[in-house]
């Protein structure tokens, strides 16, 4: 027999919140503030109705050429939330056996930089949901999402610097810098076992036990491409068809991500990572969106290089220089092993390997040696490895991971292509500080 005792108190309606952030990209100073309304019960269904205004302002310094040095963006956003799934065809029986929400929400941003104006304009119905006796499995299906970009003014400077110079590797960064239309539709799966580790007062989200597939599939311009298809229409003169004056975007891409934690006692855990990604332009593209494409680096990736100062393949940027410009790929290939142990308080330690790399599947002009080729490529794989300390606040986890470059695939052969052997800490060593586990 249990005596139970259930309290239930309402939340409010309608909320009003104000957030205050202060930002800092590589030494540039800024604000932002933000105004969001809620409504809780819009329609009288728990449907929660949200508005939000952002305005952020940064000064900018160190940029030649330009007249102003000044970063200014403002946005407005609104969505509408069902605690159900909006489908016709879905009996009240099912609906009832399933935790659901459906989703209706529109964005439009605007950001002037000293080197170009943009304009974001973004819409998106979507579900999520899963079955109430199998919570572990999640859905996420994004029945319509579609993305406008729009670039009204570019700075003579920037175009001159970046766009339209004779190098034919600046034809990817042009790309990015031009009017853009995805409609895309996308459906991912995810699978969840894990579990914290809870015994004791020792609580940590560093230390669990269990598996995570992520699973995802997105098309995008297909519908769009039929369409022009059937009513015959021309092509514009850089040969693809055209909506509203733009080149719609046409590509698929296939992502797969999984994790198996192992926890070996109270102190200690074993994480193994295995990262996949794919996109493949065709039809209206040749070229994945710059913002569609992967990179290489960084906290959550192979942690003995820096953000995007990976690949793609065995290209090595000019001088050997990080080079935005061109460093992403279609491909994706990650690997991780990570021991996690905890130290004392909400201090925890790691050891970690890392190997990976992103490559094109099709060459384009001035990026070589970036191709992915079967017989191959695994001679451009790079390998890290390294040291981490995580505080572990049970809500969040700040991450300090220092690693190391172990095999260095922009070096074909010779003693630079193994650094392990003889390592150079000015060289080959990279400090990431990040929020939340790297996988």
């Amino acid at each position: 027999l249990l005596d139970c005792n259930i309290s239930l108190r309402y939340n409010k309606t309608n909320s009003i919140g104000l957030e205050v952030e202060g930002t800092n990209t590589s030494g540039d100073l800024g604000a932002a503030v933000a105004l969001s309304y809620n409504n809780r019960n819009a329609f009288k269904g728990s449907e929660m109705l949200t508005f939000k205004l952002r305005g952020a302002y940064e000064a900018i310094s160190g940029l030649e050429g330009y007249n102003n040095q000044n970063y200014f963006e403002l946005s407005a956003e609104g969505s509408l939330r069902f605690p159900t799934l909006l489908l016709p065809f879905l009996s009240i029986e099912k609906k009832k056996e399933m935790k659901a929400l459906s989703q209706v929400s529109l964005m439009y941003n605007t950001q002037d930089r000293p080197e170009f104006h943009r304009r974001v304009l973004t819409a998106a119905w979507t579900y999520t949901w899963n079955r109430t006796n199998t919570p572990r499995w999640v859905h996420n299906f994004d029945l319509l999402s579609v993305n406008y970009v729009y670039m009204p003014w570019i700075s003579d400077t920037f175009k001159k610097n970046y766009l339209d110079g004779e190098d034919a590797r600046y034809s990817v960064l042009r790309s990015s810098y031009e009017n853009l239309f995805i409609v895309k539709t996308a459906y991912s799966l995810t699978y969840n076992s894990q579990r914290n580790n809870a015994n004791g007062g020792n609580y940590s989200q560093s230390l669990t036990q269990g598996v995570q597939v992520k699973a995802g599939v997105e098309l995008a311009g297909n519908v769009l491409y039929g369409i022009s298809n059937m009513l015959h229409r021309g092509k514009g003169d850089n040969g693809c068809y055209n909506l509203f004056g733009i080149s719609y975007s046409q590509y698929a891409k296939f992502d797969f991500d999984f994790v198996r934690s192992l926890l070996l006692n109270d102190r200690n855990a074993v994480a193994i990572h295995f990262g996949f990604g794919l996109g493949i332009p065709y039809g209206n593209s040749t070229i994945l969106p710059y913002e569609k494409r992967y990179f290489a680096g960084g906290a959550n990736s192979v942690r003995g290089w820096n953000v995007r100062g990976l690949g793609p393949g065995g290209y090595k940027g000019k001088d050997g220089k990080v080079d935005f410009v061109t460093q992403t790929g279609n491909l994706k290939l990650d690997f991780n092993v990570e021991w996690r142990t905890f130290l004392f308080w909400k201090l925890h330690g790691a050891l970690f390997v890392d190997a990976g790399n992103i490559w094109n599947t099709r060459h384009y002009a001035g990026i070589d040696n970036a191709v992915f080729k079967f017989d191959s490529f695994y001679k451009q794989i790079a390998v890290s490895y390294g040291l981490g300390i995580r505080f572990d606040f049970n809500y969040f986890i700040l991450r300090f991971d220092g690693g190391m470059k172990a095999i260095d695939p922009s070096v074909s052969k010779g003693r630079l292509h193994y650094p392990i052997t003889k390592p150079n800490f000015g060289r080959d060593f990279t400090l990431h500080f990040a929020v939340g586990l790297p996988f």
